[in-house]
């Protein structure tokens, strides 16, 4: 039952080491000029160099949808539910998200950004799907 809290872990990971990557942005592009404090005082703002904002952008990406899949797993976790089929289903969401991670820091090309979104969103519907169907035949 606790092989859940593993792909959990591995997202939790990733999304800590994209933080890491924004910060070093955000720095570096201080010392060289390229932004100034000011320009993060509400966040982002349009004088953030690209590649920055686009750290920040991954950044994001991975606390939206990623939280309805915490959610599953710990829904998954508290309920006893978890089989083989929902334990594949959460690593190919953590795989997903970390190739759309992947390739929008490493070059950005929104085709295959979209596809591995797609892959992990639709591995996430069919993992609420199955818990919902649970609930209602536990009922």
């Amino acid at each position: 039952m606790h092989q859940i809290v593993l792909p959990m872990s591995v997202l939790a990971v990733w999304t800590l080491i994209v933080l890491l990557l924004v910060g070093m942005g955000r720095i570096r592009a201080l010392r060289t000029g390229r932004a100034r404090m000011k320009d993060f005082s509400y966040g982002e703002s349009s004088n953030v160099p690209e590649d920055v904002a686009l750290r920040n952008r991954a950044y994001v990406n991975l606390l939206e949808l990623p939280v309805l899949f915490y959610a599953a797993c710990l829904t998954l976790l508290v309920s006893n539910n978890l089989d083989p089929v929902m334990l594949t289903l959460a690593w190919v969401f953590v795989s997903a998200r970390i190739a759309h991670s992947c390739i929008q820091l490493i070059y950005n090309n929104v085709l295959h950004r979209f596809l591995a979104f797609a892959i992990g969103y639709f591995a996430l519907v069919v993992m609420w799907l199955r818990i919902l169907w649970m609930a209602v035949t536990r009922l």
